[in-house]
């Protein structure tokens, strides 16, 4: 018995020296990665210390380098524009976020992609943290572009905020071809691709190149739309929402059953909120031009 239990012990001191040699092997590694990447460090600090010192920070000019910022232009506060002071120029220009809409049909959420707009991105979320789309309804549909515009203070396409920004993202090409393709013998110009997706939640436009507040829903493929509307960012949840408004069809003032109108069932935003999530990296937007009266609602034929 007495030699069991010494070959016992012995043994359990094997595996005990063994696991004491690991955990020793363990910590010479964790010691010289810890000093290679001190080292590194060091060597990083150093380089963009003497590159600083010599001027590589100031560009060809021995200008400073001038970070992407948004150029938000104040508009005249007349019928149908509010005034919501502006939004920060310095704002995230990488990311995702989500955009969770209130109705009183249920939610419908969103990624809105900070990369391909993020003045669109923190337009948005500068009138959501207001109040601004509260209460507002989704007061056009457009059966032939498959457009639910929505997020109008007075119900219209008047509605916008108190600045407009320059377009951003738009898509440069076509995803497929439009469904009805246009008359082509009727309309030569007409443009016969898609460049919008299902799904795509877009910002209407006050004028050429200058985006206004309202949001656009793309609820089926093969809109006709033309590619002159930034596009925030794509619907991950309550599209059927979306959907069974715009198969409730569109009226118009008298509520005959029209193609492009108000949509007879209501859907009405009670809140919007936006939060952040992930990051990428981003472009900048482009110069706006001058602002005009309203917001315009999406047409077969032009931007605005």
């Amino acid at each position: 018995m007495a030699s069991k239990s010494n070959r016992a012990r012995q043994l359990e001191r094997a595996r005990a020296e063994r696991r004491m040699a690991r955990l020793a092997a363990q910590q010479r590694r964790r010691r010289r990665v810890q000093a290679a990447i001190g080292g590194a460090l060091a060597l990083v600090v150093l380089g963009l210390g003497t590159t600083w010192l010599l001027g590589g920070f100031s560009g060809s000019s021995g200008e400073s380098v001038t970070l992407p910022t948004c150029t938000w232009t104040p508009r005249d506060i007349t019928t149908g524009v509010e005034d919501t002071g502006l939004p920060p120029t310095d704002v995230p220009t990488e990311g995702v976020q989500n955009l969770v809409i209130s109705t009183n049909l249920g939610e419908i959420r969103a990624i809105i992609d900070v990369h391909s707009a993020f003045c669109g991105a923190a337009s948005v979320g500068f009138l959501a943290g207001s109040g601004f789309y509260n209460g507002t309804k989704c007061h056009a549909l457009d059966t032939t572009l498959y457009v639910l515009t929505c997020g109008s203070k007075t119900g219209d396409s008047t509605s916008s905020p108190g600045y407009q920004f320059p377009n951003e993202g738009l898509p440069r090409q076509p995803l497929g071809t439009a469904s009805p393709a246009p008359d082509v013998s009727a309309t030569p110009d007409a443009d016969p691709n898609s460049y919008y997706a299902k799904g795509a939640v877009l910002l209407s436009n006050i004028d050429v190149n200058a985006t206004g507040s309202q949001l656009i829903f793309v609820y089926q493929d093969g809109t006709a739309l033309p590619p002159d509307y930034t596009q925030i960012g794509e619907v991950s949840t309550g599209l059927d929402l979306i959907q069974k408004i715009a198969d409730g069809g569109a009226v118009n003032t008298d509520g005959a059953a029209v193609s492009v109108g108000a949509p007879k069932l209501d859907l009405t935003f009670s809140s919007v909120q936006v939060s952040d999530e992930l990051s990428t990296e981003l472009p900048s937007g482009e110069p706006p031009t001058s602002p005009a009266s309203g917001e315009a609602t999406p047409t077969t034929t032009g931007g605005s």
